[in-house]
């Protein structure tokens, strides 16, 4: 299994909230992401996102992920042998299980893989919530995102948001990830309203659909240093 304290040792030296960019599909954005100081970077092989990307092309970017960010592997709903295929040729560090995967399949996921878990799960409302401590006995992590609008036929990486609020009293035995809507203008703001320790952003940092643009990528992690300073003027 992975040992978490190389995230938290990056965390504790650039900022509070550890950074995933998720759907990267280029060396440069990977090199953006890893030069500006997320911790996780995120390959989406839904196939019906804009940031899908096969299998040999996904080898490549994890290689030149390799050892600066951590590797994660966004899969929704995948048979088996589809993440046997994934895992030997990605060799992805994380599996982030972004669909309607049930308890019982994220645990064995989990231990038929023998890699650490990302499980996401969609908020709306409050109540969407209730589900997560049954999740956090088999997943590594869990991700709170916003629901995807009616009929979408992906499960994420729409830029919609959910009430942040819902989130600051709750407390969580796993680590977990904010996700949806945020972008550099707003995520000190969400970071503050959630509690959140880590976040995740996709379309919030591109100039096009499937785009990362280096800048808008820079700026969402120098946002969340901004927010760090901020908390430390006033303790």
């Amino acid at each position: 299994m992975l040992d978490f304290r190389r995230a938290a040792a990056h965390t504790a030296q650039l900022m509070t909230a550890q950074v995933k960019i998720c759907g990267l599909t280029t060396p440069d954005a990977i090199d953006a992401a890893a030069g500006a100081g997320a911790v996780y970077g995120g390959l989406v092989f839904h196939p019906k996102s804009p940031r899908f990307v096969a299998l040999d092309e996904a080898r490549a970017l994890a290689e030149r992920m390799r050892g600066r960010l951590i590797s994660v592997a966004l899969i929704t709903d995948m048979d088996d042998a589809g993440i046997a295929a994934l895992v030997k040729t990605v060799a992805p560090e994380f599996l982030q299980l972004h669909g309607s995967e049930t308890v019982q399949r994220t645990a064995e996921i989990r231990a038929r893989f023998g890699l650490p878990v990302i499980k996401a799960l969609p908020v709306g409302e409050a109540a969407d919530l209730a589900g997560a401590a049954d999740y956090e006995k088999v997943a590594d992590m869990l991700m709170f995102d916003a629901r995807p609008p009616k009929g979408a036929e992906r499960p994420g990486g729409h830029g919609a948001a959910f009430d942040w609020k819902i989130l600051s009293d709750r407390s969580f035995r796993k680590p977990w990830f904010l996700a949806g809507g945020l972008e550099p203008e707003n995520v000190a703001r969400a970071i503050m309203l959630s509690g959140a320790e880590l976040v995740d952003v996709s379309s919030g940092v591109e100039s096009a659909t499937g785009v990362k643009d280096s800048a808008r990528i820079l700026a969402f992690i120098n946002a969340t240093r901004f927010h760090a300073s901020l908390s430390q003027q006033s303790a």
